[in-house]
């Protein structure tokens, strides 16, 4: 191909041949940036999260750089087979995205499926448009009078090709980008063949349009303007198509989110009313033990002023630690917030796990005891689900000018992956009610104080830092 350029089209086309690689190879780095941006892990997370994208979004364009040389090579070869350039472009582009970033393989094919097919579309269309742009200024008369500047035609129509192509990948690509919101999930079977089901179809149909054209060329030597309107308008629903079917994905999983962030919110209300009945049946038991008081301060005094002080001391003791009992020995200023702290130091003790609370309720600052106990709720059950026995929780608060502080931590030595849009971990259950959905729930409470949360994983500890603004 290379070595018979020695005319100006041959040059022509030769460079626009490598610019529509390129342009092909930029879209596609495009594309995927995103998702391979989703997530980092705990190790690398210490480097800073601007560092960490811009190292993920340098892996996006060495992926689409081993795209762009191995197409150049093939085009050299020359390879006139397009089916197997076709194949041989998504097997090398799947291969370099997945050897950057080895996961979520499901959505690496759905995403090169899907590029290579929205670039056939818009190929297409960019085909037609060119064939009747050149055919148009061919048969005017000024060109017919000046033929010295066919050449000059060939390179501006190039020229026009090559930025319809470009404009009509990047605003499908722009739609795809913006409409998938969950880049960070896996994606299963099910989902990848629906997902790339309209890309594969609109293929099949592509192949199909543009057989019959080409054919019909060849035979008429003429441009049938009513087939191409067709065509274009084919082309165009197919692209429609694929990012309809992304968009109806995305809502079916949001709609999944909601009823999953809706599920568990709603058994965290059933456990806050769980703690309130705690709280009245305690304090029915203290309205009870005020009740006997006169007869256990008689009691007393019978005791003392009959010389018995060994009888009294035990009695007293005996007191106290029946109202020990009864009215729990953490005291944070809240009997909601004093059950949970009390259940979840329970809990932590069982499982070998030492706790150590320093909370105190911020009774005059304006905050609603349901939020501070939602908080506190999903920040502890994180922090003994994820902590190994012999490990320890310490939850604290403080006040920090007009802001409230609530610092959670706990020891976790595993890896945890962060989610580079929302800057939280990402939950690696399968019922999804880790660390993910209940710092979603922290941080939405925190959002209701002009607030926001602080995730750090460092040194084999997880801390967490909720910041609500006073009134």
């Amino acid at each position: 191909m290379f070595r018979d350029a020695f005319h100006g089209s041959d040059i022509i086309y030769i460079l626009a041949l490598i610019v529509e690689v390129f342009i092909r190879s930029f879209c596609f780095c495009q594309l995927v940036k995103p998702f391979m941006a989703s997530q980092v892990t705990s190790d690398s997370a210490s480097k800073g999260m601007e560092r960490i994208l811009k190292e993920k979004k340098r892996g996006a364009c060495y992926a689409a750089a081993i795209y762009f040389l191995t197409m150049l090579l093939i085009y050299m070869i020359p390879l006139y087979d397009a089916y197997a350039m076709f194949l041989i472009g998504i097997l090398v582009a799947f291969s370099a995205i997945c050897w950057v970033d080895r996961r979520n393989y499901r959505q690496k094919l759905f995403l090169v499926v899907t590029f290579f097919s929205l670039n056939w579309f818009a190929v297409a269309m960019a085909d037609i448009l060119y064939d009747g742009l050149y055919e148009f200024a061919g048969n005017t008369k000024y060109m017919q009078n000046h033929p010295h500047l066919w050449l000059a035609l060939y390179a501006a129509v190039r020229v026009f090709y090559l930025v319809v192509e470009f404009a009509l990948t990047a605003v499908g690509i722009w739609f795809i980008l913006k409409v998938y919101a969950n880049k960070h999930a896996e994606m299963d079977r099910k989902e990848l063949v629906m997902l790339a089901l309209p890309s594969l179809m609109g293929m099949v149909g592509f192949e199909i349009v543009r057989y019959y054209r080409t054919f019909y060329i060849l035979k008429t030597l003429k441009i049938k303007n009513d087939y191409d309107a067709l065509a274009l308008f084919f082309y165009a629903v197919a692209i429609i198509t694929v990012i309809v079917v992304i968009v109806l994905y995305q809502d079916i999983k949001r709609k999944q989110e909601e009823n999953l962030q809706s599920e568990l919110l709603q058994s965290q209300i059933d456990s806050i009313q769980h703690h309130m009945e705690q709280v009245e049946e305690l304090y029915r038991d203290i309205r009870s033990a005020r009740h006997d008081m006169t007869n256990h301060v008689l009691t007393l005094e019978s005791l003392y002023a009959g010389k018995q002080t060994a009888e009294a001391k035990s009695y007293s003791d005996a007191l106290k630690t029946e109202l020990a009992a009864m009215t729990g020995e953490i005291k944070s200023g809240n009997p909601v917030t004093d059950v949970i702290l009390q259940e979840r130091k329970k809990e932590a003790q069982k499982k070998g796990i030492s706790f150590y609370p320093e909370f105190y309720y911020p009774a005059d600052m304006g905050i609603n005891a349901f939020d501070v106990s939602v908080i506190l709720h999903n920040a502890l059950q994180n922090a003994i689900e994820n902590t190994q026995r012999d490990g320890h929780i310490s939850v604290a608060s403080y006040r920090r000018k007009n802001a409230y502080m609530i610092e959670v931590s706990n020891t976790f030595a595993g890896e945890l992956h962060w989610d580079a849009q929302s800057g939280l971990p990402l939950t690696t259950k399968i019922n999804k009610e880790g660390h993910g959905y209940g710092l979603s729930n922290i941080r939405r409470v925190a959002g209701k104080y002009a607030g926001d949360i602080d995730v750090e994983h460092k040194d084999g500890e997880f801390r967490l830092c909720v910041m609500l603004m006073m009134e």
